[in-house]
């Protein structure tokens, strides 16, 4: 039998109004021997209707959904709805606190780390309360990411590739109307433990995102987040008005296989030749990396696989073995 979560909800879940409150999670330390982490969460609700599981922070440095949705806590009101939005801005909370991917407290990576465990981690808790006990509750579940500390994304929206088809048309439908510049068919090289998995897995319609990166964010990007938490709304029918689009027709894109994926094979200078959102052909140079031990050694260079896009870049100037290169994604 699985044991009862430790977290606790500090306001009502299922009842009409706006509430603002806390998952509340026992957690004793130096510092504060009957301490509690206190997860920031918001639920808004007016009658029988759909629900939207709203997340950010499931990374601790990606800062558009954590912007967007923390601004969308404090704006909707319950007049505007038919139906229920929980919104959890901060997903990881310990990871945003401490402006990193993973939690300071246990090296968690939340989006590793489901379904989590009632007795594990305080990552693991946190999985397992929400999995367990909110996305039950939802209909449509938008989890918002971008690239963090280390990567930089062209903005898009994203859907899987599921066995249920018909799962999948919804995925994309609503994938579709976020309305972001791009929306991609994504490939998840690992998608052990990731939240994305479990709520599929779960039956739900399911969006993420990429949308941008850097360890910060731009208006544009939170814009972009904006825009796309309120389309998603209204798609689902929460939310009553017309899908805003964005500024141009959203591009297509897929990632087919793993050669998508360039990864570097030194360590050392990155110099990128070509950036985000450009067009590239199998064979261009895309990338040198140069030896930071000592001058006059040729820098290692990288070609593209693929004709395609540039949909993803390394952020940092210094690069390790292992680390993500580049992506490139084809048009469709």
């Amino acid at each position: 039998m699985t044991k009862p979560s430790p977290i606790s909800p500090t306001i009502p879940l299922d009842q009409d109004g706006i509430h603002h409150g806390f998952l509340k999670l026992p957690y004793s330390r130096d510092d504060s021997a009957w301490g509690a982490v206190m997860i920031p969460i918001t639920v808004v609700r007016n009658g029988d209707g759909p629900t939207a599981l709203l997340t950010g922070g499931n990374h601790g440095d990606e800062y558009e959904g954590l912007v967007s949705l923390f601004k969308l806590a404090g704006a909707l009101s319950p007049s505007e709805i038919t139906g229920r939005v929980i919104i959890l801005p901060a997903m990881n909370y310990p990871a945003f606190r401490n402006a990193s991917r993973t939690s300071p407290i246990d090296a968690g990576n939340m989006n590793r780390s489901y379904p989590g465990k009632p007795d594990g981690t305080v990552t693991q808790k946190i999985a397992d309360y929400v999995l367990r006990h909110l996305v039950p509750e939802a209909d449509i579940v938008l989890d918002i990411h971008s690239g963090g500390k280390t990567l930089d994304f062209i903005p898009f929206a994203a859907a899987h590739v599921l066995p249920d088809k018909e799962q999948e048309a919804r995925c994309v439908a609503a994938m579709k109307a976020f309305g972001a510049p791009y929306a991609m068919m994504m490939l998840e090289l690992d998608a052990v433990g990731m939240f994305d998995t479990v709520v599929e897995e779960a039956g739900k319609t399911f969006v993420t995102t990429e949308l941008g990166g850097g360890g910060s964010t731009t208006a544009e990007r939170v814009a972009i987040a904006d825009r796309g938490v309120r389309n998603l709304l209204i798609h689902a029918g929460i939310l009553t008005g017309e899908l805003e689009a964005a500024p141009e027709d959203t591009t297509m894109l897929d990632m087919p296989d793993d050669r998508c994926f360039v990864a570097s094979e030194t360590s050392g200078l990155y110099e990128p030749c070509v950036d985000l959102g450009e067009m590239v052909k199998q064979g261009e140079l895309i990338a040198r990396i140069y030896d930071v031990e000592r001058t006059g050694t040729p820098p290692r260079e990288y070609f593209a696989p693929r004709d395609g896009i540039v949909s993803c870049r390394h952020f940092p100037g210094l690069i390790k073995t292992g680390d993500c290169l580049i992506v490139i994604a084809e048009v469709l």
